[in-house]
């Protein structure tokens, strides 16, 4: 049994690692921090986890986490960064589903999260945790970067083309709208329902901080610079993230053929059939990622559509899926799940 323990467990990226921890044959959650909470009865606070866990929130304490084999930080950025040498120090690996190890450059990462690094010794050795590109980095890491949910999205939407070179790299736009829970569990009020509801905005425009984590991931892929557009909107629903991507290119490559080649063998990655329209209910709930490629009219511009959840693939089920990868337990335990309907 893989002995677990999560700081920061009362945010929504929190409940969802329990919720999926809760079924999980090889893991044992053996504590669960927050300082606001302490004292509190999982349960108490979620009660959709009654008769699930028998265990109270307590304050972050190194020795006790000390004692586990692993650590998820589902936490703000900036937390992880401070505790992660100490555990791994006491041979504890670690999942961070925050940024802090996210980019490998410490300047852009001070630029664009806005405060200084406490760990830049670790960058280097941090894996960045997208399975489908890293798994035999992450089968042996210390310490997983979980990726961010527009990042999950736009990358793997985008990989196949980038990859095989059918595209211009100098133009690629991507379109994202998340739901409002990507903001957080806190009093916001941008999210709140009356706030929210019946309308649709664009945000963060000159520069969202998932960009250049985006860009990252892309270039690292196909092994050469790329330019990207990316936009960020906030859409009237709780949970999902859907992303319309653009490209450009004029060779007559079977996309369709490529997509389903390039992710036929990944447990979490759906290719739809040609001429598909994915939905954001459709994977809700799940850590799957589901995709489609269109060439509108036989053009040059391609329109990639890539629906996740962006709190399980783009946060705690993708940790899962990392931890299974580390602990060389099946990808798919505990992840095998429908989407929630409705």
């Amino acid at each position: 049994m893989v002995r677990v323990g999560i700081v920061g467990g009362t945010g929504y990226t929190g409940v969802e690692l329990l919720r999926f921890l809760s079924g999980h044959p090889g893991v044992e959650v053996a504590v669960i921090t927050s300082r606001s909470e302490a004292g509190t009865g999982v349960a108490e606070l979620f009660p959709s986890l009654r008769g699930r866990f028998d265990l109270q929130f307590s304050a972050p304490d190194l020795e006790t986490l000390g004692d586990c084999d692993l650590v998820f930080f589902a936490t703000p950025n900036g937390t992880a960064m401070t505790m992660a040498s100490d555990l791994l120090e006491a041979g504890v690996r670690v999942i961070d589903l925050a940024a802090d190890f996210r980019l490998k450059d410490l300047g852009l990462w001070e630029e664009w999260y806005g405060m200084p690094h406490a760990a830049p010794e670790l960058l280097p050795e941090a894996v960045y945790g997208l399975p489908e590109v890293n798994r035999a980095a992450i089968r042996d890491a210390r310490l997983v970067a979980n990726p961010g949910c527009y990042p999950t999205a736009v990358q793997l939407g985008f990989l196949p083309l980038v990859t095989e070179g059918h595209v211009d790299l100098a133009r690629l736009i991507a379109d994202a709208k998340s739901g409002v829970s990507g903001a957080g569990r806190k009093a916001n009020l941008g999210s709140l329902l009356c706030e929210a509801s019946e309308s649709l905005k664009a945000y963060a425009v000159p520069g969202h901080r998932h960009l250049p984590e985006i860009v990252q991931g892309l270039s690292a892929a196909c092994g050469r610079a790329v330019e990207l557009t990316f936009v960020p909107h906030l859409a009237p629903m709780i949970r999902g993230i859907h992303a319309t991507l653009y490209a450009f290119g004029s060779d007559d490559a079977n996309l369709q053929a490529l997509y389903e080649s390039r992710y036929g063998h990944e447990p979490f990655v759906d290719v739809l059939p040609a001429g598909s329209h994915p939905e954001t209910r459709g994977v809700k709930g799940t850590n799957i990622c589901r995709i489609a490629v269109h060439r509108p009219r036989g053009g040059d511009a391609i329109v990639v559509l890539s629906v996740i959840d962006n709190l399980t693939k783009g946060a705690a089920a993708q940790a899962v899926q990392n931890m299974n990868i580390m602990f060389g337990l099946r990808e798919e335990t505990g992840l095998n799940l429908p989407a929630l309907v409705p």
